[in-house]
């Protein structure tokens, strides 16, 4: 196994079960991929993804793997509200977690008579697209006529008269614009798409199921932070005796009458294997075999393409978080086009993006109660030069005057910050630029499907967020039962149950 992230631990537990020997060389001294965790003075930041999503796909792992379940290793709890959006106008907006009528109560009150309506009727229409993709985009191998998924476009979209002529939605973009009628609406929808760094004008328009699996399974904090879920992970592959070898670089992948044979590491060392499981990005797998990975006709990763990073800025606060604090926040953007455009690289100069806050009650994060730990984070392109005459600082400047919407008196409350940019992530996930990959979606012609788990290589897996279904704490894990699935059963496997 090559990397020790939430992808590749989730298939080494599977395989371990299975009576595989499975042993993990990771090139940094620690597990958990881009679940990391900060701590300074009595202080603990998660660095990586800071809420769960879908936990069932890790309670699925801990049930197989084990007979202690997901909630006997972490403490799960509900976030409620499941986020607090700050729209452009001023408008304050809490959504409570996974309830549909009261979340179409609070619209309603938030923002007026018909937009609790008009979101209820999209998140049908979501479902719906939920319904025709979880198989073949989560729970199965990627389909070897996946042209099928690149070309249908799944969302029901409304039917939209246009010079006489009749128009569905093709973007995320256009489904907010048509069928929401509203820019905070469109907003809160397009909010679930960046924060994987899609832009909504080119994100297809079945992306809507990021915002409906956050509505249909709720928002999940795992106390302790995020970081403890890894370790949970991590202590669960010991447990089944997986072993790890951590400052470990594999340089290549052994390739031995066409087949993947072992690894050889940065020492010289040579390990043999029956199988190699590779959860590193697409640039640097390919830097590991001089073997082709890609069949004709495969998805292909453009090794050009970057992908956005997330920007991050770490605030050590004095005084308690006040009653009544949201754990997440949402403070928008004033300005959607210009975002979007530093985004996607059309723009030099940094416009104020749509702002994640994370403020979770949590005593394990602080030093005492007098004291309060919060994240900032937005995503942003890798190609920015973060670390460059003080971009990087200017930017986080940005972000904290965002903040100052989410978090009363932030300003005379800061002890101090730590700014992490996308070069923070590429040194711990050595994920090339830094970027963050999104999940696998349906429609564009494929552009946002990711490479299949198993490769022309015999006995060559990928797993994790570059691979089949994509980024995202869920897709991770679904990435690792699909290729514990392909090892164990054969390349017959049609997925999981």
């Amino acid at each position: 196994m090559i990397g020790a992230g939430m992808g590749a631990m989730a298939a080494a537990a599977r395989l371990a079960v299975a009576g595989h020997r499975v042993t993990v060389y990771e090139r940094t001294e620690t597990y958990g991929g881009a679940l990391r965790r900060f701590e300074r003075d009595g202080f603990a930041f998660d660095t990586g993804p800071g809420l769960l999503p879908l936990p069932a796909v890790w309670r699925d792992l801990f049930v197989k793997t084990g007979k202690e379940p997901l909630e006997e290793c972490v403490d799960l709890v509900e976030v409620d509200p499941a986020a607090r959006h700050v729209f452009a106008d001023g408008t304050v907006l809490d959504l409570p977690n996974a309830s549909r009528a009261g979340v179409v109560a609070a619209l309603e009150g938030a923002l007026g008579a018909g937009a609790g309506e008009r979101w209820g009727e999209f998140l049908l229409r979501a479902r719906d697209t939920w319904d025709r993709t979880r198989r073949p985009l989560l729970e199965e191998p990627l389909w070897p006529n996946w042209q099928v998924l690149a070309e249908r476009e799944p969302y029901p979209a409304l039917a939209r008269r246009r010079l006489l002529r009749t128009r569905r939605a093709a973007t995320l973009a256009e489904v907010g614009a048509w069928e929401l009628r509203d820019p905070r609406l469109a907003a809160l929808l397009e909010s679930h798409a960046l924060a994987h760094g899609l832009d909504p004008r080119t994100a297809p328009a079945n992306a809507a199921v990021l915002a409906y699996m956050e509505h249909a399974f709720g928002t999940w904090y795992v106390r302790g932070g995020l970081r403890e879920l890894a370790r949970a992970v991590y202590e669960r592959c010991l447990a089944r005796r997986v072993a790890f070898t951590f400052s470990a670089e594999v340089t290549g992948v052994v390739d031995k009458d066409g087949r993947a044979a072992g690894v050889e590491l940065a020492d010289g060392t040579v390990v043999e294997a029956d199988h190699v499981v590779a959860g590193v990005d697409p640039v640097r797998l390919g830097g590991l075999t001089g073997h082709p990975l890609y069949g004709d006709g495969a998805v292909r990763a453009d090794p050009a393409a970057r992908r956005p990073g997330r920007f991050t800025v770490l605030l050590a606060l004095r005084g308690a978080r006040e009653a009544g604090a949201a754990h997440r926040t949402i403070v928008h953007a004033p300005d959607r086009d210009a975002e979007l455009d530093f985004l996607a690289g059309r723009r030099g100069e940094p416009a104020r993006p749509t702002v994640t806050v994370l403020r979770p009650d949590d005593a394990a994060l602080r030093p005492d109660a007098a004291h309060e730990s919060v994240v900032v984070s937005a995503v942003v392109p890798t190609t920015a030069g973060w670390g460059a005459d003080g971009a990087g600082e200017r930017f986080a400047d940005l972000l904290v005057a965002a903040a100052e919407a989410a978090v009363p008196g932030l300003r005379e409350r800061l002890m101090w910050r730590e700014v992490r940019t996308p070069d923070h992530t590429e040194r711990e996930t050595g994920a090339v630029g830094g970027g963050i990959p999104a999940p696998a979606l349906a429609a564009g012609g494929g552009r946002f499907l990711h490479p299949a788990n198993s490769t022309p290589l015999a006995g060559l897996y990928r797993v994790g967020g570059w691979s089949h279904p994509g980024g995202g704490l869920p897709h991770a894990g679904m990435s690792g039962a699909l290729v514990a699935g392909l090892i164990v059963e054969g390349p017959d496997f049609r997925g999981s149950q």
